[in-house]
């Protein structure tokens, strides 16, 4: 049911849509990229692409269309299964796309990383080598550190994905774990000119945290590593955790010469994102507030502030007048819990999924308020759904289907919750990445 003021006379789940909408279209890589691209090498040089993310699929089409039709362009980019965007008539094809799993890394992932090693081998001072990087590559670039099986990554990988961590803690430890993370693939690619283009999901735009950095130099270490892994109790083998103290996985830091004359550019950021979908509500005549485009934190917590937030402009006009939308992004997490109940099956949803579901329990069906959080790449954890959305009438609905809410956020069941309310944002693949989105509308 349409509210009285609704945005462009949207109803107001719709309007929210639209503004996610625009948030996905400005982080789409052709946007962004043009101004980025060197110049072709001139005389014999070679130009070689590399790359991997959730959005590498796109970036290499984005890179085909605007890269010189006469300069020849070649290499190999691996993206998440299914995220592989429908190539435009006429567009020729000059970079190979190669799918691999995401979240947990499988064997194409491996296979990717090793092609693209051997693709670095044997380049010169007169070579261009374009790496498109985005989130997801930490993934999607899996080649174990000696001593590591594919299947010893994997048990990390999502022990590091259950844990909590902090992005840059999870890939400080991939980098040291690997034989392409952390600067290895850009070291590799010397003496050529390496010219890296991103898509950043990390708060801060770190270069170095983005897919694990492979193009840049880190400067975490082998000891920062050894004491998340201890923190976290995740267990390596022995022959691992001995070459981490005696420092030989270190990885390439600043100031190494094999990085000299290489740039980073980012072309799509959180931030720019954010700002699009707050411009498009200044359109329709509602005023737009960002809190930030780096808030980390659980998923639940996160959103039992940003519901504080939205009661307190609801009930007293404090901080932002009514009406009005808050947006925010960042990278949250979700830390697994055993299971309390019977059977203990682990329910299904990501961030934006328990985002959702902290925000409608601490609501209290605020009258007044809707939100939409979703994840920039379309995917929320490994379900098809790109996040939820909370309506002033959420909790009174599923309370009228027997669900209780609690107990859905104590398995990590957002999906079935949302799914039921018929409340699911469902867009498919996006072919960009830069991670959370959320937009709160308070009328």
């Amino acid at each position: 049911m349409q509210h009285p003021g609704t945005p462009a006379g949207l109803p107001p789940p719709d309007f929210l849509l639209q503004l996610f909408r625009h948030a996905v279209w400005r982080a789409q890589p052709l946007h962004g990229m043009a101004q980025h691209l060197p110049a072709p090498p001139a005389g014999r040089g070679r130009t070689v692409v590399l790359g991997a993310g959730k959005a590498a699929g796109s970036m290499a089409q984005a890179l085909e269309a605007l890269w010189p039709p006469h300069a020849p362009l070649s290499g190999l980019v691996a993206t998440r299964y299914g995220h592989v965007p429908p190539r435009p008539a006429g567009l020729a094809q000059r970079i190979e796309v190669v799918e691999a799993a995401h979240p947990v890394p499988d064997a194409a992932g491996l296979n990717a990383a090793e092609r693209m090693l051997a693709l670095a081998q044997g380049l010169d001072a007169d070579d261009l080598v374009l790496c498109l990087i985005s989130g997801g590559g930490s993934a999607l670039l899996t080649l174990p550190a000696a001593g590591l099986t594919l299947a010893d990554k994997q048990r990390i990988n999502r022990a590091l994905l259950d844990s909590g961590a902090a992005i840059g803690e999870m890939n400080c430890v991939r980098k040291h774990l690997s034989r392409i993370k952390g600067g290895r693939l850009a070291a590799a690619c010397h003496p050529a000119r390496v010219v890296t283009l991103a898509i950043s999901d990390v708060p801060g735009d770190d270069p170095g945290v983005i897919a694990s950095g492979p193009t840049v130099p880190d400067e975490t270490t082998c000891a920062d590593a050894l004491d998340i892994l201890a923190r976290l109790r995740i267990d390596i083998p022995d022959t691992v955790r001995a070459a981490l103290q005696a420092g030989t996985l270190e990885t390439p830091k600043p100031g190494d010469a094999r990085f000299a004359g290489h740039q980073v550019h980012l072309i799509a950021t959180p931030q720019q994102s954010l700002q699009a979908a707050a411009e498009a509500a200044r359109a329709a005549g509602v005023a737009a507030h960002i809190l930030s485009d780096e808030i980390e934190g659980e998923s639940r917590e996160v959103g039992k502030v940003h519901a504080a937030l939205a009661r307190a402009v609801a009930r007293h006009g404090q901080p932002f007048a009514r009406p009005c939308v808050i947006l925010s992004g960042g990278e949250t997490t979700v830390t697994v819990r055993p299971q309390q109940q019977p059977g203990g099956a682990p329910g299904r949803g990501g961030r934006a999924g328990e985002f959702c579901l902290g925000l409608a329990q601490a609501l209290q069906g605020q009258p007044g308020v809707w939100a939409l959080a979703a994840d920039t790449d379309g995917i929320d954890g490994v379900q098809n759904n790109a996040g939820a959305r909370v309506a002033p009438d959420t909790l009174a609905r599923a309370a009228a289907l027997g669900l209780r809410i609690g107990d859905h956020l104590d398995r990590h069941d957002a999906y079935g919750y949302f799914e039921a309310l018929g409340d699911l944002v469902i867009t498919g693949p996006t072919h960009t990445n830069v991670n959370d989105f959320r937009v709160l509308l308070i009328l």
